[in-house]
Formats: C-alpha cells, sequence, structure tokens
C-alpha cells in the first residue's frame, strides 16, 4: 500500500511522455453525464494530457470482499461518487490530419483513473464500509457527436476501503453518454 501512491505518480509521468508537440491541444470541456449522472470537467495537462473530474450518483456492482451480506447473482448500488482521471490523448494530429473531429479532446487515449463510491442510496447488499476506492490505468475513447459526448474505457482496477479490505478486478469498464455544454472563450 505504502507503495501505491509513487507507481501512481510515475505511470502518469511515463504517459505524458507519449503526449504530442504538434499544433493540436486538448480543450476545456464542461459535460453533463447522463448513464451515470453527474457533471465533469476537464482541462489540459502537459501536451495533450487531460484532468478530468466528475461527480454524481451512480451504479455500482459488488467486488468480492467489500461485501458484508447479500443475495447471490445480480448485485447493485446507487450510491454518490468522485471521478477523477488523467488520460493521454495520443491520436489528435493523426485525426486532424484525417479531418475527423477533435474537438472537446475527442480521441483515443490511455489513463490512470480513480473513482471513490460514499454511502449507497439505494443497495441489494450491504458493504463493509461505506466508503470504497477503485484505481488502475485505463485504456479508452472520447467522442463528440454534435453537443454529445460518447466515453468508453476499460482498465484493470485495485479497488480497497478504508477498513483495509481490498482486491483486484481485471475488467473495469467505464461507458457514459452526456451532453457537452458551451465554453466561454
Amino acid at each position: 500500500m505504502k507503495y501505491l501512491f509513487p507507481c501512481i505518480l510515475f505511470i502518469v509521468n511515463s504517459l505524458s511522455l507519449y503526449g504530442q508537440t504538434d499544433n493540436v491541444y486538448t480543450e476545456k470541456v464542461f459535460r453533463v453525464n447522463f448513464i451515470n449522472p453527474g457533471l465533469e470537467y476537464e482541462v489540459p495537462f502537459h501536451g495533450n494530457g487531460v484532468l478530468s473530474g466528475g461527480f454524481g450518483i451512480g451504479y455500482e456492482g459488488n467486488f468480492e470482499g467489500l461485501e458484508e451480506s447479500g443475495p447471490s447473482g445480480f448485485q447493485y448500488e446507487i450510491s454518490p461518487f468522485i471521478d477523477i482521471e488523467y488520460k493521454q490523448i495520443y491520436n489528435l494530429e493523426k485525426r486532424n490530419q484525417k479531418g475527423k473531429n477533435t474537438a472537446y479532446n475527442s480521441g483515443n487515449y490511455w489513463g490512470l483513473r480513480s473513482l471513490s463510491h460514499f454511502k449507497a442510496i439505494k443497495s441489494n447488499f450491504t458493504r463493509k464500509d461505506d466508503v470504497n476506492f477503485l484505481v488502475g490505468p485505463v485504456w479508452g475513447i472520447q467522442r463528440k457527436f454534435g453537443s454529445f459526448h460518447f466515453l468508453f474505457d476499460i482498465g484493470p482496477v485495485y479497488y480497497f476501503d478504508t477498513k483495509g479490505n481490498s482486491g483486484f478486478w481485471p475488467f473495469n469498464i467505464q461507458l457514459n453518454l452526456g451532453l457537452d455544454l458551451k465554453r466561454k472563450k
């Protein structure tokens, strides 16, 4: 656990080395997401990287070792969340050269995601702790279609709670549709 933060810093720094030094840059974006309802704000960070921060109320499944009791089969929880993600968008120049949309940071990316869930609003299982965290690398795509935003990413996560329960999940998926709001220039 004491090596987690230095490892995260190393990964983020390594990812930024893949940034492009061309004339296509990332931009500030404010959006409203619908699948896991919430607000998100992306800001440029080192080359073609962006830091994304969001909060809202969303769906979460159950992770082995974090629950006390619950039904077998499908388990769900609706809870408040905070989502922080670093995205290194690696194909902006290539998309621009092909005449494809790069607005609102449309591109493919590698990144690092940190997701925190808090006390459940509705759940069909009981967690050992009201707060849990997920941290892990991701690969994803995000696109702008008119004023709509599409995002998909996937990656393994290390999950844990404040009571010391933890584990590893190989395929954590994020899917979101949202609305990109106009920026002030």
